[in-house]
């Protein structure tokens, strides 16, 4: 079945991202050198899809100044959800600007080509047709059991379950639906709490009703950036995947000195400077316009547009914003480390520092693991610091 219309979901914001999220919804943070929304809409463009409807709400001008009114000449709309009152709702707000049957997707997770086609693939005479990975651990996410099918098409789904705690052999619902025009109306109306509309339980209650929901397996790359360590996690599989949507490339812009060595893989994007004797790699990724020192060492790293590091610094297991000044000598010495979030403290993850937009160090700042330092907060030469730094802070050696 021909599926040309499609509705992304990026109107959240990524609290447990933040302060990464302080000033850009989590769709427009980086995976790799490139917005993760960018590689959501390649997605669709490389699936068939010519029309895209994006539900926008937090932070919805950094969307909508970055990809305008066409993508790839694709037809790009936006319509804006006003308040966080679940995916449910965000859909309905959608709903009247696009034509069913559509494909639905989040636009804050990597999903590839291959899901979505097998998810368009696998839909038939279905209501909705949910698209399912095997994953190690579902807890986080959505579980979805199919039931046996000799028939050779898509079994037809006989739960779905929204972070699911018991030991059911459940595939991960990856976040990508076909879905006709009764299913989105049955989703619209299924209130999950008070004032919150969500799609999984819509869907519940569609099967419960003993309307056909099929799910599809697929092999195809799913990865969602929870935390700020995944970002790295992200930058990694889109390194390693073989249509992530990454070359393993150096910008023609990009000005290398002679004496720096570039250990793959890596992207470094347009306008980078990488100066003399400095080492940048394995897996680092650098946005436009990064200067990278002399003598620096920045391995497994993902750095933000506009940042500049300094002379001498080492950079291990790093995530940056836009606009970072890393001063000379500066050591963020990597993973791993405790890093709090929210109200948990996350015990031994990958990160060394991440320092989000507008940090300022002085130079010989030492980041010790799982740092984390909000926005315009400025550390004065000789620090040492750890834990979380609130943003707007000055820290003193």
């Amino acid at each position: 079945m021909a599926v040309r219309s499609a509705i992304v979901l990026a109107a959240g914001e990524g609290k447990r991202l933040r302060p990464m999220t302080e000033h850009r919804p989590k769709p427009m943070l980086p995976a790799a050198t490139r917005p993760i929304l960018a590689h959501v809409f390649d997605a669709l463009v490389e699936s068939g899809i010519t029309e895209i409807t994006v539900v926008v709400g937090y932070g919805h001008n950094r969307v909508q100044s970055a990809f305008g009114s066409t993508y790839r000449d694709v037809s790009v709309t936006y319509v804006t959800q006003d308040k966080q009152l679940g995916s449910g709702h965000a859909l309905s707000v959608a709903d009247s600007a696009t034509t069913s049957p559509c494909l639905v997707v989040n636009g804050d997770q990597l999903v590839d080509t291959q899901i979505l086609r097998d998810v368009v693939d696998g839909h038939d005479d279905s209501v909705a047709t949910i698209g399912a990975i095997q994953h190690g651990d579902v807890t986080d996410y959505g579980g979805v059991l199919l039931e046996r099918d000799e028939t050779g098409g898509s079994p037809r789904v006989r739960e779905i379950v929204e972070n699911p705690r018991d030991d059911r052999g459940y595939l991960l619902n990856a976040g990508v639906y076909v879905l006709e025009q009764r299913a989105i109306d049955a989703i619209g109306g299924a209130n999950s709490r008070p004032g919150e509309h969500s799609l999984v339980d819509g869907l519940a209650t569609l099967i419960e009703g003993d309307e056909t929901v099929r799910g599809v397996r697929s092999s195809g790359l799913w990865i969602d950036a929870t935390y700020p360590w995944d970002l790295l996690e992200v930058a990694d599989a889109l390194l390693e995947a073989s249509e992530g949507g990454v070359d393993h490339r150096i910008a023609s812009s990009a000005k290398i000195h002679d004496s720096a060595t570039i250990r793959g893989p890596v992207v470094i994007a347009e306008d980078c400077v990488v100066g003399p004797g400095a080492v940048v790699g394995p897996n680092v990724c650098l946005g436009e316009n990064v200067t990278v020192g002399s003598n620096v060492v920045c391995e497994h790293s993902v750095i933000d547009a506009d940042t500049r590091i300094g002379p001498n610094a080492t950079l291990i297991d790093c995530v940056s914003g836009r606009g970072v000044r890393v001063g000379p000598g500066s050591t963020v010495v990597g993973g791993p480390g405790d890093v709090h979030v929210e109200d948990r403290i996350h015990r031994n993850e990958g990160l060394g520092a991440l320092l989000a937009d507008r940090v300022r160090d002085g130079g010989g700042v030492t980041y010790r693991p799982g740092t984390i330092v909000g926005s315009n907060a400025t550390l004065e030469s000789g620090a040492t610091v750890s834990g979380t730094i609130d943003s707007e802070t000055e820290v003193r050696s």
